[in-house]
């Protein structure tokens, strides 16, 4: 049982607690959560995926994403602005994703309001809400991680204003911490200042 501190992992290097569980975790969390990620199709694909995300597991997500990207044309918001109930209904189904019709209209309707925006207007406005850094507190345990902040409230509401959707200020969080926005690792975690 842990304190919520990070935890020694099996190659001695210290990690935040939740990274432990699974070696598809260790990948993640070493590798890709809570590096910066900049341009408009990765963003959209992290978004869609914390979106799909919403009420289940992330290693759920995590171990599906091959075949998200595979059915969702890599994320391209330009692809997938493009999709036709034909496509709906292959989505729907897939056993490769998560076949819930909310998620899969909501991702879908997204690409079309974003294939509307300037190329880097996505990555422009999600940015504009990372907190000026060495401002942001070092967390020293899972406890000091909170679910929801006012900036990740303030971005969900600027991107519904947009017209997006299936995107909560949980869930906005999430995306923050997923793509950099904040630093989230434990303050003894290798990964803090990795990368």
């Amino acid at each position: 049982m842990t304190d919520g501190a990070a935890v020694t992992g099996p190659d001695g290097g210290l990690r935040c607690p939740w990274a432990l569980s699974t070696e598809d975790y260790v990948a993640y969390h070493d590798e890709e959560w809570g590096r910066p990620v900049h341009g408009d199709d990765a963003l959209y694909e992290r978004l869609s995926l914390e979106a799909f995300q919403s009420g289940l597991s992330w290693i759920t997500i995590l171990r599906r994403r091959p075949g998200f990207r595979a059915a969702f044309a890599g994320f391209r918001i330009e692809k997938v602005a493009m999709f036709t109930d034909e496509d709906r209904e292959r989505l729907l189904a897939d056993p490769g994703i998560i076949r819930n019709r909310l998620k899969i209209d909501a991702t879908m309707a997204n690409a079309r309001v974003l294939a509307e925006w300037e190329p880097g207007e996505l990555d422009e406005l999600i940015w504009s809400f990372a907190p000026e850094p060495g401002t942001w507190p070092v967390p020293k345990t899972i406890a000091d991680v909170l679910p929801v902040t006012p900036e990740s409230t303030a971005l969900s509401k600027a991107l519904k204003k947009r017209g997006l959707r299936f995107i909560g200020p949980t869930t906005a969080y999430a995306l923050m911490q997923a793509c950099g926005l904040v630093n989230d690792h434990l303050e003894t975690c290798a990964a803090r200042n990795a990368g």
